[in-house]
């Protein structure tokens, strides 16, 4: 139980429901701060300005999962106000007060390190990166139903990157009859492809594969699929860019060359927000649990 814990959720979407759901069930007292349009109701759960939180008691706050803005401003979709976290609203909190996020622009980075909060980076942890990489798959699945006039089964599809996210796509690829090429550089990457039954290739062959593929997936965050590659590819290929801002792919020449490339960020929060929310939901309420963190100590 978190009973006595003193949480405010600032902004975010659909996914912050399921987390003001578990923390509500546990107990912890939530302030809800950019939720002004949001008809369902928690019990436990209060509606309140950012101006007015109670910032020297708070134990917790959770930003949504892109963090803060360059500006500091907090992305909500339930209120039509500007929110906008500062460096004194973070300075007032107490000092065991944990700041969870997404992931950590550098606005934000630079607001922890101002106040010396502990700032927990969701994201990065590879538990959730796990469980993020099943809607994420199946995000991919619904992006290459719905950009293409070929069934998945009996392509050919190259998935870029055999990292968490990469496997977990390439498996799912793989169970729908593609045929899985695995583009990677390390060689344990290139072994493992070939004990799931896929074919691997070096990422620098990419260009030589390029005109057999009907489907690249990419997780990669840097540039793989390069205008030589590109080049090569047949008119119908779809590119499907998997990796966080700017992607990997050289979206202008693709544009350039006619050949359909989308950058598709945040899937498990477009295909399966409520999913979604409760990974995140388990793992902020499980971290929660440790009162030595809590406290610092």
């Amino acid at each position: 139980m978190l009973t006595g814990l003193q949480v405010a959720v600032l902004g975010g979407d659909a996914r912050q429901l399921e987390i003001i759901r578990k923390l509500t069930e546990l107990d912890a007292k939530v302030y809800l701060v950019g939720f002004d349009q949001l008809e369902q109701s928690f019990a436990g759960a209060v509606k309140e300005k950012l101006e007015e939180l109670p910032f020297n008691e708070l134990d917790v706050i959770v930003l949504p999962v892109a963090g803060l803005q360059s500006t500091g401003e907090v992305e909500t979709v339930f209120s039509p106000h500007h929110l906008r976290l500062t460096k004194d609203m973070l300075a007032r909190t107490p000092d065991h007060c944990v700041v969870f996020t997404g992931i950590s622009p550098t606005a934000l980075t630079k607001l922890a390190e101002q106040t010396g909060k502990k700032l927990i980076r969701l994201l990065d942890r590879d538990d959730v990166a796990i469980y993020n990489s099943i809607p994420t798959a199946e995000g991919a699945v619904m992006m290459a139903i719905q950009h293409t006039d070929f069934t998945i089964h009996g392509s050919t599809v190259a998935v870029l990157g055999m990292g968490r996210v990469g496997m977990s796509v390439a498996r799912t690829f793989d169970s729908l009859g593609a045929n899985v090429k695995l583009g990677a550089r390390r060689s344990e990457h290139l072994a493992r492809a070939i004990e799931m039954g896929l074919t691997p290739f070096s990422i620098d062959e990419l260009p030589k594969e390029a005109e057999s593929l009907d489907i690249i997936i990419n997780t990669i965050p840097s540039l793989v699929i390069t205008a030589q590659a590109i080049a090569k590819m047949k008119p119908h290929t779809l590119i499907i860019d998997l990796a966080s801002k700017p992607g990997g792919t050289d979206f202008q020449f693709a544009k350039k060359r006619g050949i359909k490339s989308i950058l598709a960020l945040g899937l498990p929060g477009i295909v399966a927000p409520k999913t979604a929310g409760q990974i995140l939901a388990g793992v902020i309420t499980d971290l929660l649990k440790d009162i030595d963190m809590m406290k610092g100590d």
